[in-house]
């Protein structure tokens, strides 16, 4: 795919994605994926040509302008849609498939020290929501969506549903079929136990009390 074209694409991933997007010009002049999306190809390009520095004071400036901070190292497929886009950290070794989407405050972190792969790798399609990490060589498959808040240290399974820290799989999606299956969680059973006894307490302790102010008050010997 030619470079316009892939610019066109990524146009058009944000009125797709974003409601908001009104226009093509609303697009281009106003949204800081867009902008951070295209100063993140003239920094790789610097990046996988040798040239470290120049392609780092060119990130620094995006980040600065965006609020978005995209190492020149990270490989990004076509596609690609940052929504709000304050706060997101995409790692030098992060590899992120093709219509792919981020919403605000999301990091792909590493954790290691060591120069090698050691940030995650997304399939296509992926959704992350607001202020979720993904952190570590961790394998994100097709289709998968992420909570917001979501901390996810492991490995993802195409077409999975991850929420909570540490995140967890509570649904598949079968690609092109709308029908959902929601699979077992035991820590939200438990909470919704815990709940329902709370509330069972709760009258309990409101009858007693009813019972209370009913009850004829004790007569004093004279």
């Amino acid at each position: 795919m030619g470079l316009l074209q892939s610019i066109k694409r990524d146009i058009q991933a944000a009125r797709e994605r974003d409601p908001a997007a009104t226009s093509t010009l609303e697009v281009i002049f106003a949204y800081p994926g867009f902008h951070a999306r295209q100063l993140h190809r003239i920094t790789n390009a610097l990046h996988r040509q040798g040239l470290r520095l120049p392609a780092r004071l060119i990130s620094h400036l995006s980040r600065a302008l965006t609020g978005i901070d995209i190492h020149p190292g990270a490989q990004i497929g076509e596609g690609f849609f940052i929504d709000h886009g304050m706060g997101v950290v995409i790692g030098e070794t992060s590899v992120i498939g093709d219509d792919c989407h981020l919403y605000q405050e999301v990091t792909l972190g590493g954790t290691s020290t060591k120069r090698a792969k050691r940030h995650p790798t997304l399939g296509k399609a992926v959704v992350v929501g607001a202020g979720a990490k993904i952190i570590g060589a961790v394998n994100i498959g097709d289709g998968v969506k992420i909570g917001a808040g979501s901390v996810v240290v492991t490995n993802v399974p195409p077409n999975a549903t991850v929420v909570g820290v540490p995140g967890h799989i509570v649904a598949y999606a079968e690609p092109g079929d709308d029908t959902v299956l929601r699979l077992p969680d035991p820590e939200w059973d438990i909470i919704q136990r815990l709940e329902n006894r709370i509330g069972e307490l709760e009258r309990r302790i409101a009858q007693l009390e009813g019972r209370e102010k009913t009850l004829p008050s004790p007569v004093e010997d004279e």
